[in-house]
C-alpha cells in the first residue's frame, strides 16, 4: 500500500507546519467514525479505552520514557507548556532561561509569568557553543530552563543531554519543546534528563491537530499546581459517586475531562508506521534528505543556508536565505509551483520527511533557481 498518495504536482516540504496524514491514519479515523455510527459507545473498551492505553504506550517507546504513568494525553504543545508555566509556585526574583528565537508556545506561556516578578531570560544561540550560552545565563533565581530540541525557525538541534545535566545537578527543571523532534529523530527522555516534554501530533509524527503528548517526571510532579478540574483526572476516575476525590498520581492528573477519541485514532495510527520503520531509519533518511538539499542549495550561488553545516545540529529543518531576494515573494512563488514549504526565520523553510522521494528535492531546488534566475 502507498502511505503518501499524495497529489500529482505536489512537493511536500513543510512537515515542520502541517503534515500529510499517511493512508492508514486515514483509515483509522474513518473506520472509528463508521463504528461510532453504527454503534456507539456500546463496545467502549476496544474503540475507546484500548486505544487511549495504546498510544501512552506508543509514546511511552517513542521518547524512552519509564513509564506509561509519565505520559498525558493533551490538546496540544500550549496547553502542556502552560501548564508547567501556570503551575509551579514561582516567587518574585525568579527566572526562566531559554533561546530568542524560540517558537510563541514557548515564549508567552513564560512571559506571562512576569505578574509574578518572574524574568524570561533569552539568549542568543548563534554562536559556537549554544548549549554553554544557555548554561551560563543559569544562576540561584533559575527554576526553569525551557527550550525546543530543535529550533523552528533555524533548524538548529540542540545537545539536550548537556542541559540535562546541568539542570539536574544544580536543581533547575529542564522543560523540551520537542515538536521538531518527535517522529523524526531519536528522543530519550531518561538519557537527556528532561523534567518535562511536549509535543503536538501534527508535524513530524505525521498525526492529526489537537492530539499531544504531555510527558512529567514523577519526582517533579507535585511541583505544578493544578488548575483544570474534572472526571478524569482524579485517582478515582470511573467513581462518579464518590463524594471525596485525589488528584491521580500518574500523568493523568492534567486530563480533566474527556480525551480526543478521534485524534488518539489517527495519531496512534501514525504512530504505528513511524515505529514499524523505525526510528533510526526515519532519523537516518530525513538526514539523507537534508544532506542532499544542503549540497544542492549550496551551489547555487546567491543562496546563504541559515541552517548549521554540522550533521550533529540537524535534524529535519533547512532554512535558506537569497542574496536581496523578497522572501515573501519568493514564497508565493514556490507554493504556486507546488512546493509546499514555508516562510519562517527571514527565509524558506525546506522540511522532507523520510518518505520525501529524493528527485522532488532536486526539482524543489531547481525551482528556487529558475525563480531567483528569471526577472
Amino acid at each position: 500500500m502507498n502511505e503518501f498518495p499524495q497529489a500529482d504536482g505536489l512537493i511536500y516540504l513543510n512537515h515542520a507546519a502541517l503534515a500529510p496524514w499517511p493512508q492508514r491514519t486515514f483509515d483509522a479515523v474513518a473506520r472509528f467514525a463508521a463504528e461510532n455510527v453504527r454503534y456507539g459507545a456500546s463496545r467502549y473498551r476496544q474503540h475507546f479505552s484500548d486505544k487511549e492505553a495504546e498510544l501512552r504506550q506508543q509514546f511511552k517507546t517513542l521518547i524512552n520514557a519509564p513509564s506509561t504513568d509519565d505520559i498525558a494525553l493533551l490538546k496540544s504543545t500550549s496547553e502542556a507548556i502552560s501548564v508547567v508555566a501556570a503551575g509551579l509556585d514561582w516567587r518574585a526574583g525568579d527566572n526562566v532561561v531559554s533561546a530568542d528565537e524560540e517558537f510563541p508556545s514557548n515564549r508567552i506561556p513564560w512571559e506571562a509569568q512576569a505578574k509574578h516578578g518572574v524574568t524570561l531570560r533569552q539568549v542568543s544561540l548563534h554562536c559556537p557553543e549554544p548549549e554553554q550560552a544557555l548554561i551560563a545565563a543559569c544562576d540561584e533565581h533559575t527554576r526553569i530552563l525551557a527550550i525546543s530540541s530543535v529550533q523552528y525557525a533555524s533548524g538548529l538541534r540542540l545537545k539536550l543531554d548537556k542541559l540535562g545535566r546541568h539542570c539536574r545537578a544544580h536543581n533547575i527543571l529542564f522543560c523540551v519543546d520537542a515538536i521538531q523532534s518527535l517522529g523524526a529523530c531519536a528522543f530519550d527522555v531518561q538519557a537527556n534528563q528532561a523534567d518535562f516534554v511536549m509535543a503536538d501530533g501534527h508535524k513530524w509524527m505525521l498525526g492529526p491537530e489537537g492530539i499531544a503528548l504531555f510527558y512529567s517526571r514523577a519526582a517533579v510532579r507535585d511541583r505544578l499546581r493544578l488548575h483544570q478540574y474534572g472526571w478524569h483526572m482524579v485517582e478515582q476516575a470511573g467513581d462518579y459517586e464518590a463524594m471525596s476525590w485525589t488528584p491521580a498520581s500518574s500523568a493523568r492528573r492534567y486530563e480533566c475531562g474527556s480525551a480526543n477519541m478521534l485524534g488518539i485514532h489517527g495519531l496512534s495510527a501514525s504512530l504505528s508506521l513511524l515505529l514499524e520503520v523505525g526510528i533510526p531509519k526515519v532519523e537516518q533518511q530525513i538526514a539523507e534528505k537534508i544532506d542532499v538539499l544542503y549540497a544542492a542549495l549550496s551551489r547555487l550561488k546567491s543562496v546563504h543556508i541559515k541552517t548549521s553545516g554540522d550533521q550533529q545540529r540537524r535534524a529535519g529543518i533547512l532554512v535558506f536565505q537569497v542574496l536581496d531576494a523578497d522572501h515573501h515573494a519568493l514564497h508565493r512563488a514556490l507554493l504556486a509551483e507546488g512546493i509546499i514549504c514555508a516562510h519562517r526565520g527571514g527565509g524558506i523553510r525546506f522540511s522532507p520527511h523520510f518518505y520525501t522521494p529524493e528527485a522532488q528535492l532536486q526539482q524543489a531546488v531547481d525551482a528556487v533557481a529558475e525563480i531567483i534566475a528569471s526577472p
